[in-house]
């Protein structure tokens, strides 16, 4: 399978690093809107300017969308999909039938198929909702994130005028998180789950008063959540924010029984040492589930819920049954 990047920031790196562990994967070049000279990849992989992308129709098994979901992927997939097989990391939850709308059309268009949402939540942890929820119907399901770094909350924050640089970091609450692996089933509100951290580098000539207000007043992002917001200077971001960790839980408690008297749990979770490179490695899997799609003649928009687990794997499908069933 072919694949290429366009654009080239922390996930677009972890792409390229997952690309060079997929012994079934070519990746043939990364595009992207700065000047490609500036641009220096991990691996030697060619760079060149999404101005040359048409060039590469015929080369592209799988473009790799690499953009944030605030502006980028909603404008940046569905026109793509007109003209490659495509694959985002979309992660804005509420709009996500909005967008998948949206490409379904485009993608059907030209015959092409696209995966959007993929990664770990959009995405693994999704499939661990659908499993738990069809194998517990009488149950509750809870999501908590973290702690860890948010890159789409971090990339709305930047998108901020008078914003530098920033770092959000999801944090669970506690006291929630315990009632829920009690077994209790307590109904819980968004802001009862998780606190938004946000560490912030602001231009010298910026209102801060204003920024933070932006931020904690954004729909979709931090209105719902208590947020904070510390302003720091760019040496201490570079110093105690570099990384980006990440990670959660999903959990569903469920009843079983005649007159449900037994409870039952199941929770997934990860913990992640960098949220872009298990993301970008999540990316690779669907990218190679499509393309075996494509090849069989699907066309139009996909999720998590329309990939057969074996279409993920590069083993074949009596490896699969001798080795993991």
């Amino acid at each position: 399978m072919k694949i290429a990047i366009y654009g080239y920031g922390n996930l677009g790196r972890g792409v390229e690093c997952a690309a060079k562990q997929s012994a079934d994967v070519e990746l043939i070049g990364v595009f992207t809107r700065r000047d490609p000279a500036t641009v220096k990849t991990l691996t030697g992989v060619p760079v060149y300017s999404v101005e040359e992308l048409q060039n590469f129709r015929s080369q592209i098994d799988v473009l790799v969308l690499c953009g944030g979901s605030a502006t980028d992927l909603p404008k940046m997939t569905p026109v793509l999909a007109k003209d490659f097989n495509v694959i985002d990391s979309f992660d804005t939850h509420a709009n996500i039938p909005q967008h998948f709308a949206g490409v379904d059309a485009a993608a059907r268009s030209s015959d092409h198929i696209a995966l959007i949402s993929a990664g770990w939540d959009p995405g693994m942890f999704s499939l661990a909702r659908a499993y738990s929820t069809a194998i517990l119907p009488e149950g509750k399901d809870y999501t908590f994130w973290g702690r860890g770094v948010s890159q789409g909350h971090s990339d709305a924050i930047r998108r901020i005028p008078g914003v530098v640089d920033a770092r959000q970091y999801t944090v669970p609450i506690e006291s929630a998180l315990e009632r829920v692996r009690s077994g209790e089933m307590p109904e819980l509100t968004t802001r009862e789950k998780h606190l938004r951290e946000c560490y912030v580098v602001a231009a010298e000539d910026a209102d801060r008063a204003t920024i933070e207000t932006a931020i904690k007043t954004m729909p979709n992002y931090f209105a719902d959540y208590d947020t904070t917001v510390t302003f720091i200077s760019q040496e201490e971001m570079k110093e105690k924010h570099s990384s980006l960790p990440h990670g959660g839980f999903v959990i569903r408690t469920g009843k079983t029984g005649l007159n449900g008297e037994h409870t039952h749990s199941v929770e997934y979770s990860l913990k992640l040492d960098s949220n872009p490179e298990f993301t970008a490695n999540a990316i690779i899997a669907f990218s190679r589930a499509i393309w075996k799609m494509k090849n069989r003649g699907d066309v139009g928009c996909k999720t998590v819920f329309d990939i057969a687990p074996a279409d993920l794997s590069p083993l074949s499908h009596e490896e699969l049954v001798r080795t993991l069933l």
